[in-house]
Protein backbone atom coordinates (compact mmCIF):
# COMPACT_ATOMS: atom_id res chain seq x y z
CA UNK A 1 0.00 0.00 0.00
CA UNK A 2 1.12 3.68 -0.58
CA UNK A 3 0.23 5.02 2.74
CA UNK A 4 1.06 2.38 5.11
CA UNK A 5 -0.54 2.66 8.64
CA UNK A 6 -0.10 0.58 12.06
CA UNK A 7 -0.07 1.31 15.87
CA UNK A 8 2.56 -0.30 18.23
CA UNK A 9 1.13 0.43 22.03
CA UNK A 10 -0.12 3.86 22.02
CA UNK A 11 1.67 5.10 19.03
CA UNK A 12 0.49 5.45 15.09
CA UNK A 13 2.91 4.94 12.37
CA UNK A 14 2.01 6.37 9.09
CA UNK A 15 4.55 5.23 6.63
CA UNK A 16 4.63 7.17 3.15
CA UNK A 17 5.26 3.87 1.03
CA UNK A 18 6.29 4.50 -2.48
CA UNK A 19 10.40 4.47 -2.45
CA UNK A 20 10.20 4.07 -6.65
CA UNK A 21 9.52 7.40 -6.83
CA UNK A 22 10.91 8.85 -3.87
CA UNK A 23 7.96 8.91 -1.66
CA UNK A 24 6.09 11.78 -3.73
CA UNK A 25 2.58 11.49 -3.36
CA UNK A 26 -0.29 11.92 -5.09
CA UNK A 27 -3.54 14.02 -4.13
CA UNK A 28 -5.20 10.43 -3.41
CA UNK A 29 -1.93 10.39 -1.03
CA UNK A 30 -2.57 12.82 0.89
CA UNK A 31 -6.28 11.98 1.63
CA UNK A 32 -4.64 8.80 2.57
CA UNK A 33 -2.99 10.40 5.14
CA UNK A 34 -5.41 12.39 6.32
CA UNK A 35 -7.68 9.66 7.01
CA UNK A 36 -5.38 7.99 8.33
CA UNK A 37 -4.81 11.01 10.75
CA UNK A 38 -8.23 11.53 11.45
CA UNK A 39 -8.24 7.86 12.93
CA UNK A 40 -5.21 8.52 15.32
CA UNK A 41 -7.03 11.79 16.27
CA UNK A 42 -10.24 10.15 17.12
CA UNK A 43 -9.05 6.91 18.75
CA UNK A 44 -8.70 7.60 22.81
CA UNK A 45 -5.83 4.83 23.23
CA UNK A 46 -3.09 6.46 20.75
CA UNK A 47 -1.33 9.50 22.25
CA UNK A 48 1.30 10.02 19.45
CA UNK A 49 1.80 9.73 15.99
CA UNK A 50 5.24 9.29 13.84
CA UNK A 51 5.20 10.07 10.07
CA UNK A 52 8.01 8.57 8.34
CA UNK A 53 9.06 7.40 4.31
CA UNK A 54 9.88 3.89 3.48
CA UNK A 55 13.26 3.27 2.24
CA UNK A 56 16.54 5.22 2.80
CA UNK A 57 16.07 7.73 -0.15
CA UNK A 58 13.41 9.83 0.80
CA UNK A 59 11.12 10.63 3.65
CA UNK A 60 8.86 12.97 1.14
CA UNK A 61 9.82 14.66 -2.27
CA UNK A 62 5.96 16.19 -2.40
CA UNK A 63 3.46 15.71 -5.03
CA UNK A 64 4.44 13.84 -7.88
CA UNK A 65 4.98 15.86 -10.60
CA UNK A 66 3.54 13.21 -12.89
CA UNK A 67 0.20 13.24 -11.59
CA UNK A 68 -0.25 16.95 -10.95
CA UNK A 69 -0.93 17.91 -14.38
CA UNK A 70 -2.37 21.38 -14.62
CA UNK A 71 -6.53 21.91 -14.98
CA UNK A 72 -8.19 23.98 -17.07
CA UNK A 73 -7.73 27.15 -14.85
CA UNK A 74 -3.83 26.92 -15.19
CA UNK A 75 -3.34 25.71 -11.37
CA UNK A 76 -1.25 22.45 -10.62
CA UNK A 77 -3.62 19.32 -10.19
CA UNK A 78 -5.89 18.43 -7.18
CA UNK A 79 -5.18 20.20 -4.02
CA UNK A 80 -7.28 18.64 -1.24
CA UNK A 81 -8.64 20.29 1.43
CA UNK A 82 -8.70 19.72 5.32
CA UNK A 83 -5.23 17.57 5.29
CA UNK A 84 -2.44 17.30 7.51
CA UNK A 85 -1.08 20.60 5.66
CA UNK A 86 -4.18 22.67 5.53
CA UNK A 87 -7.49 22.56 7.36
CA UNK A 88 -6.90 19.40 9.71
CA UNK A 89 -7.01 19.96 13.39
CA UNK A 90 -5.27 17.85 15.38
CA UNK A 91 -3.96 18.21 19.23
CA UNK A 92 -2.49 15.46 19.87
CA UNK A 93 1.20 15.28 19.12
CA UNK A 94 2.91 14.53 15.91
CA UNK A 95 6.10 13.43 15.08
CA UNK A 96 8.47 13.45 11.98
CA UNK A 97 11.20 11.04 11.53
CA UNK A 98 12.79 12.65 8.63
CA UNK A 99 14.98 10.05 6.27
CA UNK A 100 16.33 11.42 3.44
CA UNK A 101 14.86 13.93 0.97
CA UNK A 102 12.35 15.85 2.64
CA UNK A 103 11.67 18.39 -0.48
CA UNK A 104 8.56 20.30 -1.51
CA UNK A 105 5.32 19.14 -0.06
CA UNK A 106 7.66 16.94 2.18
CA UNK A 107 9.28 19.24 3.92
CA UNK A 108 5.78 21.20 4.16
CA UNK A 109 4.51 18.04 5.79
CA UNK A 110 7.27 17.85 8.05
CA UNK A 111 6.63 21.37 8.86
CA UNK A 112 3.12 20.69 10.12
CA UNK A 113 4.36 17.99 12.88
CA UNK A 114 5.43 19.51 15.48
CA UNK A 115 8.78 17.44 16.47
CA UNK A 116 10.87 16.76 13.32
CA UNK A 117 13.87 14.16 14.21
CA UNK A 118 16.16 14.16 10.85
CA UNK A 119 18.43 11.20 10.05
CA UNK A 120 22.06 11.95 9.01
CA UNK A 121 21.32 11.90 5.52
CA UNK A 122 18.21 14.27 5.25
CA UNK A 123 18.12 16.79 2.94
CA UNK A 124 15.44 19.86 3.19
CA UNK A 125 14.15 22.22 0.58
CA UNK A 126 11.32 24.02 -1.68
CA UNK A 127 12.25 23.45 -5.20
CA UNK A 128 8.86 24.85 -6.30
CA UNK A 129 10.12 27.93 -7.83
CA UNK A 130 12.31 25.89 -10.19
CA UNK A 131 9.40 24.60 -11.56
CA UNK A 132 7.42 27.64 -11.73
CA UNK A 133 4.96 27.06 -8.35
CA UNK A 134 5.31 28.23 -4.92
CA UNK A 135 5.39 25.64 -2.01
CA UNK A 136 1.56 25.70 -1.45
CA UNK A 137 1.48 23.64 1.44
CA UNK A 138 1.91 25.88 4.27
CA UNK A 139 5.58 25.98 3.21
CA UNK A 140 6.20 29.79 2.78
CA UNK A 141 3.83 30.28 6.38
CA UNK A 142 5.38 27.68 8.50
CA UNK A 143 8.89 27.73 7.74
CA UNK A 144 9.49 31.64 8.38
CA UNK A 145 7.81 31.51 11.75
CA UNK A 146 9.85 28.45 12.49
CA UNK A 147 13.94 29.71 11.46
CA UNK A 148 15.17 33.01 10.83
CA UNK A 149 13.19 34.78 8.60
CA UNK A 150 16.22 36.00 5.94
CA UNK A 151 17.29 32.14 5.96
CA UNK A 152 13.26 31.35 5.13
CA UNK A 153 12.99 33.72 2.24
CA UNK A 154 16.27 32.27 1.01
CA UNK A 155 15.62 28.74 1.01
CA UNK A 156 11.57 29.60 -0.37
CA UNK A 157 12.94 31.93 -3.20
CA UNK A 158 15.92 29.94 -4.05
CA UNK A 159 15.61 26.55 -4.10
CA UNK A 160 18.05 26.03 -2.45
CA UNK A 161 19.09 22.65 -0.30
CA UNK A 162 20.19 21.96 3.61
CA UNK A 163 21.87 19.35 4.64
CA UNK A 164 20.63 17.82 8.09
CA UNK A 165 23.09 19.72 10.52
CA UNK A 166 22.28 22.75 9.02
CA UNK A 167 18.50 22.23 9.89
CA UNK A 168 19.87 21.15 13.26
CA UNK A 169 21.50 24.83 13.58
CA UNK A 170 18.73 26.58 12.06
CA UNK A 171 16.20 24.49 14.70
CA UNK A 172 14.08 23.33 12.25
CA UNK A 173 14.91 20.06 13.08
CA UNK A 174 15.42 19.42 17.19
CA UNK A 175 17.72 16.41 16.80
CA UNK A 176 20.00 14.65 14.09
CA UNK A 177 20.78 10.87 14.61
CA UNK A 178 22.25 7.78 12.03
CA UNK A 179 19.82 6.55 10.04
CA UNK A 180 19.69 3.41 11.67
CA UNK A 181 18.64 4.62 14.68
CA UNK A 182 15.88 7.19 13.36
CA UNK A 183 12.82 4.85 14.51
CA UNK A 184 14.45 3.87 17.30
CA UNK A 185 14.40 7.92 18.27
CA UNK A 186 11.22 8.86 17.20
CA UNK A 187 9.38 5.62 19.03
CA UNK A 188 11.89 6.65 22.34
CA UNK A 189 10.04 10.27 21.70
CA UNK A 190 6.62 8.91 21.25
CA UNK A 191 6.92 6.81 24.51
CA UNK A 192 7.96 10.13 26.69
CA UNK A 193 4.86 11.90 24.95
CA UNK A 194 2.56 8.70 25.55
CA UNK A 195 3.57 8.72 29.50
CA UNK A 196 2.36 12.23 30.65
CA UNK A 197 -1.26 13.27 30.19
CA UNK A 198 -2.59 13.14 27.41
CA UNK A 199 -5.83 16.07 27.95
CA UNK A 200 -2.13 17.96 29.40
CA UNK A 201 0.05 16.92 25.92
CA UNK A 202 -3.14 18.23 23.88
CA UNK A 203 -3.91 21.69 25.78
CA UNK A 204 -0.55 22.24 25.89
CA UNK A 205 -0.17 22.11 22.28
CA UNK A 206 -3.00 24.17 21.38
CA UNK A 207 -2.43 27.00 23.58
CA UNK A 208 1.24 27.26 21.51
CA UNK A 209 -0.41 27.03 17.94
CA UNK A 210 -3.61 29.32 18.78
CA UNK A 211 -1.24 32.02 20.75
CA UNK A 212 1.51 31.89 18.09
CA UNK A 213 0.04 34.87 16.56
CA UNK A 214 -2.03 36.96 18.68
CA UNK A 215 -0.80 39.84 21.08
CA UNK A 216 0.72 38.42 24.55
CA UNK A 217 -2.19 39.76 26.83
CA UNK A 218 -4.69 37.86 24.75
CA UNK A 219 -2.36 34.80 25.12
CA UNK A 220 -1.82 35.30 28.55
CA UNK A 221 -6.02 34.96 28.57
CA UNK A 222 -6.05 32.03 26.45
CA UNK A 223 -3.17 30.02 28.52
CA UNK A 224 -5.18 30.98 31.91
CA UNK A 225 -8.40 28.99 30.30
CA UNK A 226 -6.98 26.38 28.93
CA UNK A 227 -5.02 25.76 32.64
CA UNK A 228 -8.63 25.96 34.39
CA UNK A 229 -9.64 23.45 31.59
CA UNK A 230 -6.95 20.92 32.79
CA UNK A 231 -7.24 21.34 36.28
CA UNK A 232 -10.67 20.06 36.06
CA UNK A 233 -9.57 16.89 34.99
CA UNK A 234 -9.06 13.39 36.32
CA UNK A 235 -5.82 13.13 35.09
CA UNK A 236 -5.07 16.11 36.57
CA UNK A 237 -6.02 14.43 39.96
CA UNK A 238 -4.39 11.21 39.31
CA UNK A 239 -1.33 13.85 38.39
CA UNK A 240 -0.79 15.46 41.85
CA UNK A 241 -1.79 12.16 43.63
CA UNK A 242 0.66 9.99 42.01
CA UNK A 243 2.99 12.97 42.92
CA UNK A 244 1.88 13.08 46.33
CA UNK A 245 2.22 9.05 46.77
CA UNK A 246 5.82 8.91 44.90
CA UNK A 247 4.47 6.52 42.30
CA UNK A 248 3.97 6.42 38.76
CA UNK A 249 0.54 8.08 37.28
CA UNK A 250 -1.94 6.50 35.46
CA UNK A 251 -3.24 8.81 32.81
CA UNK A 252 -6.56 7.41 31.62
CA UNK A 253 -7.07 10.94 29.07
CA UNK A 254 -10.35 12.07 31.10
Amino acid sequence: MPIEYRTEDRTAIITINRPEVLNALSAENLIEISDHLVSYRDDMKLRACIITGAGEKAFCTGMDVKETQPDGLGNPGARPENTLVRGLEIWKPLIAAVNGYALGGGLEIALACDIRIASENAVFGFPEVTLGLIPGWGGTQRLAKLIPYGKAVEMILTGKRINANEALNLNLVSKVVPQKDLMKEAMELAVQLCDSAPLAIQTAKEAVYRGHDIPLVEGLKLESELSKKTMSTKDYAEGRTAFLEKRKPDYKGL
